[in-house]
């Protein structure tokens, strides 16, 4: 079940909403576990009972590292323990087949492949679990004492699936007293349908161009050229970031409706101009964990510059192995770290002093070419579609069927493109200063609960605009559930 379904958005959401308002406090946890297992097991319920089991460990190897007290020495076997189940579990589902077909292939060796299927979030919650005994090893949190909000905590279905990853810390407090309004169901509800609307309305009629593009790039053809591919490059990034961005928007907005405050997970990725700046906007509360939980513990930069790039090194490699056991996941991991390292060592400071244009055109280069890098996970594709783009494929420069593309898609790649910089925040900033002046709308006696309103029932009409393209349209994907 996917937030930007029918089912969910008409059955799931709605009836849950309802019974959690409804009960008493002491009982909206339980309430809330209770449907996130059931959206788990909606999909794959085999796999609620590996999300009982690494919860179990980790709850109760918390517990006795807690009963520990200052005894470094038992602490750090029970953290041990936490983080060898949690990363054996993680290792065996998603990296088993992909260890022996490269084997296979290495070796020539004939290994039957597990055929293991995935469980779905299972990247997500496990970094949730790890970062739970991490800082109750370091004493940066409080234990937790009751096992069911414990695993209300891991399995709460607006952030289960894709994120963003919430630390215990962020949540404990909220776990046992939250403060649950009219404000925050508001608040909560108008993020929820901005994700709604970047999901079904950009993420997926972007993407559809996506698809035909690439289509059209192994078709055999000639139906590609070199500035499509370069096009069709640009609908993936499209595509991915407001997948992605619209999946945390959806989850920050119901996590505030239940009262729960989640960390922002995307600011204007790309609006960057840098790499660096990039990273520090896309997928933060990655970022920030890989940051926290295996770069500082490494050394950080406070070795020398060598281990440095080490550090870095272990931390991009890692990273590109969390989102998928491909080659070319861990190829765009390693991009990526070669990139930053270059940029905090060589051309960084020359970078900052080019024109602000130039700079985010440097960095749009990369991370499109990157998201090539991503999308691809067979290897001779990757190669073929990156030969197209860079005029190595043998096709024109620029064909028919590009004229055809932005023809048909010019309005809907503006606004994609316009909508992925800061404007709307500007936009409320300008307006906010209007009406706090006295003038514009403001000379038609227009107030701030009457603008309010409006705005409300500007996102009642984009709801049910969107609700009219789910249901005339099948092609729905949230590409971020395969990690």
């Amino acid at each position: 079940m996917v937030f930007s379904s029918i089912p969910f958005l008409f059955f799931f959401l709605p009836l849950c909403l309802i019974l959690y308002y409804l009960v008493p406090f002491k009982v909206k946890n339980y309430v809330l576990l209770a449907f996130s297992l059931v959206f788990y097991a909606w999909g794959e319920p085999i796999y609620i009972l590996l999300m009982l089991f690494e919860t179990l460990s980790d709850y109760t190897l918390g517990r006795l590292m807690h009963k520990a007290g200052n005894n470094t020495g038992l602490r750090r076997l029970f953290l041990a323990l936490s983080v060898i189940i949690d990363l054996s579990v993680l290792g065996f589902f998603k990296y088993a087949d992909f260890l022996i077909e490269s084997v296979n292939a290495a070796f020539g060796t004939a290994i039957t492949p597990l055929g293991l299927g995935l469980p779905i979030g299972i990247s997500f919650f496990t970094f949730q679990t790890m970062s739970y005994t991490i800082d109750l090893y370091k004493k940066e949190v409080a234990v937790e004492k009751n096992y069911f909000y414990y695993l209300t905590y891991v399995s709460m279905f607006p952030q289960l699936i894709a994120g963003p990853i919430v630390r215990f810390s962020t949540v404990n407090e909220e776990l046992h007293d939250r403060k649950i309004d009219f404000e925050g169901f508001i608040t909560g509800g108008t993020r929820f349908l901005k994700g709604l609307f970047k999901k079904v309305l950009l993420a997926n009629t972007i993407g559809s161009l996506w698809e035909i593009i690439k289509a059209s790039a192994f078709a055999g053809d000639s139906g590609i050229s070199v500035a499509s591919a370069w096009l069709g490059a640009l609908c993936f990034t499209l595509q991915l970031y407001y997948d992605f961005s619209a999946y945390s928007d959806m989850a920050i907005g119901m996590g505030r409706m239940l009262g729960f405050h989640y960390l922002e997970n995307f600011n204007y990725p790309l609006s960057s101009v840098s790499v660096t700046d990039f990273w520090r906007r896309w997928h933060i509360s990655l970022s920030t964990w890989f940051r926290d939980y295996v770069y500082i513990p490494l050394g950080g930069n406070r070795k020398g510059t060598l281990m440095q790039l080490r550090n870095m090194f272990i931390v991009w490699f890692l990273t590109g192995l969390w989102h998928g056991a491909a080659w070319n996941f861990i190829l765009w991991g390693v991009f990526y770290g070669v990139l930053l390292a270059l940029e905090k060592h060589l051309w960084g400071d020359a970078l900052k002093k080019l024109p602000k244009l130039l700079q985010h055109l440097y960095a749009m280069f990369i991370y499109v070419v990157g998201f090539i890098i991503f999308v691809f996970d067979d290897m001779s594709q990757l190669k073929h579609y990156l030969d197209i783009m860079f005029g190595l494929g043998g096709v024109p420069f620029v064909n028919a069927n590009l004229l055809w593309y932005l023809r048909n898609n010019l309005l809907l790649l503006i606004l994609g493109c316009v909508v992925a910089f800061p404007v709307y925040p500007w936009l409320k900033g300008r307006l906010a200063v209007w009406i706090n002046k006295g003038t514009g709308l403001m000379r038609y006696k227009a107030s701030a609960v009457a603008l309010s309103v409006m705005l409300i029932a500007a996102y009642i009409g984009l709801f049910f605009l969107t609700t009219a393209y789910l249901v005339n349209d099948t092609y729905n994907p949230f590409l971020y559930f395969r990690f």
